[in-house]
């Protein structure tokens, strides 16, 4: 009897073992050693076979049957051909990308698979600023800077304890004379999750050393989202005195959910709020923000003291005042998901340009021999009358609102300003009622 064990993140092993009411004591000689194991693979015949696996997967998962009117078998016959000439997995990637790109459905895609990893990795790092080029070495600029209650989140120049002024120059890295490093990612090469010691220069003239832990690229552009949006949410903070609050979702997954709780709950009682989902990357929590939303309240509690307290919705944070979405055409998925489903649920404008349009949802189980994956978009969106939304047109706003190019760069933010002014003038108009007490009830004499 073949038996495979499990355990909560393990592989598990392999047993060959002789039926009977319970295991043998002694698993050693039971169990298949796969380190043994040598496995002979013919690289064009998995290539074929991933091809026709794929092909397959659309065919029979797509949540059209008729694949958008595209003739599937011709289709095979068309790419079949070019397989035949992949010399390595990457080009079998692109063939089966034209192939599934036919179809024009914006899930269906192609993950990498198998691909063999080049040891000449760079092991870029940085230290989550803006550096430019200085005469005595690298001038910081600007350091990104994120939500002050999440001091775990900040970037390497901005730990605490380090207080580095702007306007410091770098100008030695480790010892390296910083003024001839092409680039400052040249002096911290490899030094991701490792101290590096800095040599600075201070704008009043003081030169002083610190020791520094450099982050990868990848943190690296998450810290500088971060700066952009908290820039966001103290610009909105700024302007409306702090009556419109500002929650922005970089995707829609678990820390998103985390993002949308610690921020929305915290401005909850403000006269309005933006909700930016621009850069949106998607994910499945939009019937929970949705359900937030839709939220009323009815009824209020009246505290006898301390005197003059204010009513609170029995409606536990109930989110009372006015509400905008901010989108444009990098929101996907999710992000359109929510997008929509605000606008059809009646519960405020949408301001921003058109997005995306990848409306059909898929499961992410059309997995390939060898851990790549010919995604198939498999469920479709539709309204009650069966009309199908969102995909291959995506989300129109209701205020449509561009960012230039030029005008963003010089620091301009024409959408957001505009969720601001709507939000203002709607607020004066139809501004948030806070109930007052009436008559104490008192009880009624025969």
């Amino acid at each position: 009897m073949v038996v495979k064990t499990a355990a909560p993140g393990a592989a598990g092993d392999i047993l060959i073992v002789d039926a009977g009411a319970k295991l043998p004591t002694d698993l050693d000689k039971s169990r298949v050693l796969w380190s043994d194991w040598q496995i002979q693979v013919d690289p064009r015949a998995e290539w074929r076979q991933m091809f026709a696996d794929g092909w397959r997967m659309q065919r029979d998962y797509v949540y059209d049957k008729d694949l958008h009117g595209v003739d599937w078998p011709a289709m095979r016959r068309k790419y079949a051909p070019l397989v035949e000439r992949v010399t390595e997995r990457g080009e079998l990637n692109e063939v089966m990308a034209q192939m599934v790109g036919e179809i024009s459905l914006l899930h269906s895609s192609v993950r990498p698979g198998d691909l063999r990893q080049s040891s000449g990795e760079p092991g870029w790092a940085g230290l989550g600023a803006l550096l430019v080029r200085d005469p005595q070495g690298w001038k910081i600029q600007r350091i990104y800077s994120g939500d002050p209650e999440l001091p775990s989140e900040a970037g390497p120049l901005a730990a605490p304890g380090l207080d580095i002024p702007l306007g410091s120059v770098i100008t030695a890295i480790n010892g390296r004379d910083a003024t001839t490093l092409p680039d400052p990612t040249e002096g911290l090469r490899g030094q991701s999750g490792k101290q590096v010691l800095l040599a600075l220069r201070e704008p009043g003239g003081r030169s002083r050393s610190v020791v520094v832990t450099p982050v990868d690229q990848r943190r690296e552009a998450r810290l500088r989202v971060d700066d952009w949006r908290y820039g966001k949410a103290r610009r909105v903070d700024q302007a409306s005195q702090g009556h419109i609050g500002y929650v922005h979702l970089r995707a829609m997954g678990p820390e998103d959910i985390a993002d949308f709780a610690r921020e929305f709950y915290a401005q909850s009682d403000r006269d309005g709020l933006i909700i930016d989902v621009r850069h949106n990357n998607g994910g499945n929590i939009d019937s929970f923000i949705l359900e937030k939303l839709s939220r009323r309240a009815w009824a209020y509690w009246q505290p006898r003291s301390p005197e003059g307290a204010a009513p609170y919705p029995n409606m536990q944070q109930t989110f009372r005042g006015h509400v905008v979405v901010l989108a444009n055409e990098e929101t996907y998925s999710d992000g359109e998901t929510f997008t929509e489903g605000f606008k059809r649920l009646g519960l405020g404008p949408v301001i921003g340009t058109t997005t995306s349009g990848a409306g059909v949802w898929l499961s992410d189980n059309n997995w390939l021999v060898d851990k790549g994956m010919m995604r198939a978009a498999e469920n479709g969106q539709i309204l009650i009358d069966g009309s199908f939304i969102v995909e291959g047109k995506g989300v129109t706003p209701d205020i449509r609102v561009d960012n230039p190019p030029r005008a963003t760069a010089q620091g301009q933010e024409a959408q957001l300003d505009a969720a601001l002014a709507w939000l203002k003038q709607r607020i004066q108009e139809a501004p948030v009622v806070t109930p007052k007490p009436g008559a104490y009830p008192r009880p009624v004499k025969p």
